[in-house]
């Protein structure tokens, strides 16, 4: 496993070893032991799975304290443009994004701590986008950030994209105010 840091402070991208052969692969897609050795000592209480079109766009969303949640994503089957922007007060990263392409080709994973806000954009049909939770979901603290915001400007790539109603009308960063200290 090989863990690559990106230009954001504990944003990183997991490469696991993944072993081909003619009867297709395998990889551990986690393994508690070596993410510790690794430095990556979260814990993980719950596991969501979505499947997704062309052209659909989730985000950004994030869970307030103090059911914030660190996500560890990957894509199954197809491929997405993953972004996490930093939502950490006093963060020299503050209010930055960074992207990455998530394949079932690639199998690569992003590990976003608590504190990010979180999207992705299908890239392919029937798109099926994992992620592990260190939190429970809890309705009455999910946040959201407008997908477009001009002050974040996150390049999607996409002129029209497939949002939820909830997603269409989230908030501007402008009038966003960092629970995560």
């Amino acid at each position: 496993m090989e863990i690559i840091a990106t230009k954001i402070k504990d944003l990183v991208i997991v490469k696991p070893d993944v072993f081909n052969d003619e009867r297709g692969y395998f990889f551990e897609a986690y393994n508690k032991e070596r993410f510790h050795a690794a430095g990556l000592t979260m814990d993980f209480v719950q596991d969501n799975e979505s499947k997704s079109m062309r052209g659909v766009l989730r985000g950004l969303h994030f869970q307030k304290p103090p059911y914030a949640q660190g996500k560890l994503v990957r894509v199954v089957k197809g491929s997405v443009m993953d972004v996490a922007v930093d939502l950490r007060g006093g963060s020299p990263t503050f209010g930055k994004w960074e992207s990455v392409i998530l394949t079932e080709s690639n199998k690569l994973m992003l590990w976003i701590p608590e504190g990010f806000a979180h999207g992705f954009v299908c890239l392919e049909d029937h798109s099926v986008f994992t992620y592990k939770c260190t939190n429970l979901y809890n309705k009455a603290s999910e946040g959201s950030i407008l997908w477009n915001d001009p002050d974040i400007n996150v390049q999607w790539n996409i002129e029209n994209p497939i949002l939820s109603e909830k997603d269409k009308v989230a908030p501007y960063f402008k009038d966003f105010v960092t629970p995560f200290k």
